[in-house]
């Protein structure tokens, strides 16, 4: 029997928002398995830290910061949208930020191979689409040495 996917793209009356941001996939009658956005948020971030160039997902430093105090990854997750669509696609649009002295479409490609082939594996959906907004480029930053600094003569 071959698996039944069901988008739920709005909510209807007397369903929460979060029913609408899942897609469910039937399988085998066993019951319903449900693939959040936030597992596609994961894979998103998961394949696009591993390339070379990325510096990390875009978004203001001070929502950063806030996040990584309180643990929240949910704050960065607003770089990445997730478009549930009918017939088990979907579709992704992400910001990013870039290291300063890498060539931006070939990481901007790289990128979109990545998402592709993480989400499609391991969900089992269609992407068919990756849009990538490189926001900012920023420059590494610098090794610190165990020297201590040096005071100029007078």
């Amino acid at each position: 029997m071959k698996a039944s996917i069901k988008v739920a793209e709005k909510p209807a009356a007397g369903q929460s928002a979060e029913a609408a941001s899942s897609t469910a996939v039937e399988v085998n009658g066993m019951g319903e398995v449900k693939i959040h956005e936030n597992v596609i948020s994961a894979l998103v971030r998961k394949a696009i830290m591993n390339i070379d160039g990325v510096s990390r997902l875009a978004g203001s430093a001070l929502m950063d910061n806030i996040a990584e105090i309180v643990g929240n990854r949910r704050l960065q997750d607003r770089a990445i949208t997730v478009n549930l669509g009918t017939e088990n696609r979907v579709s992704i649009d992400l910001k990013v930020n870039l290291k300063f002295g890498y060539k931006v479409p070939v990481v901007a490609t790289a990128i979109q191979k990545a998402v592709i082939e993480e989400v499609e594996q391991t969900t089992g959906m269609t992407v068919t689409g990756v849009n990538v907004i490189v926001q900012e480029l920023e420059a590494e930053p610098e090794p610190e040495s165990d020297e201590e600094p040096v005071e100029p003569a007078r």
